[in-house]
């Protein structure tokens, strides 16, 4: 009831407009509700996080994604993560200049060089998954364990149909004989990924 209430309120804020015909009406909007909480969520938001590293957003999750899953190579913390190759990759060259990532060829493929975190790399990391941890427990109150469960279902849900339509589009430019930038070619790699596994 509570949160009906809040939706009540920025309604009487946010009135929509009448200068134009049928205006979208974001409080009612899923993609950009759900791009407002990620907002919020944002790490550098976070003023106890901003006090432990002076990382950008960017850097501080590609650094938690190699802390978590490491030996991890870009294209894969790309994948998981949804960030476009060419972030992941000046995430991780801002993180080895300050020494936190360093490089090492894939048990498999040495062709393949996956990043790890250095000894400074894992201290941040711990400090920065503390606290993103500590977060999560607060935020996780305002909803039960059966509704968190349902969430991350409707997340999966929302995530794989976003990344089917995405990828849908750029096939069918690919399909015309259009060129695609790479981040879109990402997206088809992703999409044919998701579906391999």
């Amino acid at each position: 009831m509570k949160n009906k209430n809040v939706s009540a309120a920025r309604k009487r804020v946010f009135r929509l407009t009448d200068r134009i015909d049928l205006p979208l009406d974001l409080l009612e909007h899923l993609p950009f509700r759900i791009a407002t909480v990620s907002n919020l969520l944002a790490l550098p938001r976070d003023i106890h996080i901003r006090e432990i590293s002076d990382l950008e957003a960017r850097e501080m999750r590609v650094l938690i994604n190699i802390g978590s899953y490491m030996p991890i190579n870009g294209a894969d913390i790309a994948y998981q993560s949804r960030m476009d190759s060419y972030t992941v990759s000046r995430a991780s060259k801002v993180l080895r200049s300050k020494g936190l990532v360093d490089v090492e060829a894939d048990a498999t493929n040495k062709r393949t060089k996956n990043f790890v975190l250095t000894e400074k790399g894992i201290a941040v990391y711990r400090a920065i998954a503390d606290a993103i941890d500590m977060r999560s427990r607060a935020i996780d109150a305002a909803i039960t364990a059966s509704e968190k469960e349902a969430l991350f279902d409707m997340l999966a849900r929302i995530e794989n149909q976003t990344e089917q339509l995405l990828a849908g589009q750029a096939i069918k430019r690919l399909e015309k004989g259009e060129d695609i930038p790479a981040e879109q070619r990402e997206l088809i790699r992703w999409y044919k990924k998701g579906r391999e596994n």
